[in-house]
């Protein structure tokens, strides 16, 4: 039974909390560094408050206005300000990087996974032929049994193929986060494409055009396999806060690892824009071989400098100013 006196004395925390929340309407500079803090403060005890809500039965009106302060502390946290284009190119610059490298152990595990599955699926096609035909389908098997690579119709239609490529890879990536909240999809996704490349890698070499197939995959897969590796970690982060919610509620710790993990599916767009791109223009044509390993190179490269060389700048966030002081305080006092 919750006492009038608990009431009584959590009822000025929830005032402070909405008063902040009103001030914060019209944007994040409305309140000061000292207030942006005590958001985020604020927002863990509401939380904890509403747990002890929720087991009262008769207090279901209390319980939905808490849920409903959550809510509006969760989209102030998560959304800040309305971008503009300074807070974009804060976002890319620097916000981006960091996200990367915080989530840097799933992504790692996502990467790990689809290598082994390679490998495996490498192994097992090397091993058995009869895998490959299975595993690849007709059509495409003969095709590399005649020594031809089933990409030369891009060529033919490029504008129509890259949209194709691009909009494939974006829906890729999307189920790849989607379903970090099941464990398994994301899971099987990873090791599915994995095997695929594995397999496609070990049949086109049985046929000697080893070359081919990786002259072709290297431009655009030096971007596209990374952003689906990130994609993965993204979603492998969901699963992990879903099963080890640590200190939070677990409503709580997913929420904060799905803003962190939205964010990282907007910042993966670019890089499979740009490797649509590149697969369904250049990737396919006959270009030299050279040109097309030291197009991928120099990318890799470029991407590798970006994603560990760039440094957060405290302050600058996709919300703009503010914005990830707010976010950083938040999830620096839960975690």
């Amino acid at each position: 039974m919750i006492s009038n006196r608990w009431l009584n004395g959590r009822k000025a925390h929830w005032k402070r909390l909405e008063n902040l929340l009103d001030r914060a309407k019209s944007g994040l500079h409305r309140l000061n560094g000292a207030e942006l803090q005590e958001v985020g403060l604020l927002y863990r005890q509401t939380a904890s408050d509403l747990s002890a809500v929720m087991d009262e039965s008769a207090s279901a009106q209390l319980a939905a206005y808490l849920n409903g302060l959550l809510g509006r502390s969760h989209n102030l946290l998560y959304m800040g300000q309305r971008p503009d284009s300074k807070g974009i190119v804060g976002f890319y610059r620097d916000t981006y990087p960091r996200l990367f490298r915080e989530i840097l152990p799933t992504t790692t595990l996502a990467t790990a996974l689809f290598l082994l599955a390679a490998i495996c699926g490498w192994a097992v096609a090397a091993h058995n032929p009869g895998f490959s035909h299975r595993f690849l389908g007709p059509q495409m098997i003969d095709s590399i049994e005649h020594r031809k690579m089933w990409t030369e119709s891009v060529v033919a239609l490029k504008p129509v193929a890259s949209s194709f490529i691009t909009t494939n890879n974006l829906s890729v990536a999307f189920a790849l986060f989607a379903f970090g909240i099941t464990g398994i999809g994301t899971l099987w996704m990873i090791i599915f494409n994995g095997l695929l490349l594995g397999v496609v890698g070990a049949a086109t070499y049985q046929a000697e055009m080893a070359v081919s197939l990786w002259s072709f995959v290297a431009p655009h897969g030096v971007l596209e396999l990374p952003a689906i590796c990130i994609a993965g970690g993204a979603g492998l982060e969901i699963t992990r806060r879903l099963l080890f919610p640590g200190m939070l509620p677990r409503r709580d710790s997913l929420a904060q690892a799905g803003g962190r993990a939205v964010r990282l599916m907007l910042g993966t767009i670019p890089l499979l824009l740009v490797a649509g791109a590149i697969e369904g223009f250049f990737s396919p044509t006959h270009a030299p071989v050279s040109a097309k390993f030291a197009l991928a190179a120099l990318l890799f490269a470029g991407l590798l400098l970006y994603l560990f060389g760039s440094r957060h700048i405290p302050g600058k966030d996709v919300g703009g100013s503010g914005s990830s002081t707010l976010i950083g305080v938040v999830e620096g006092n839960i975690e």
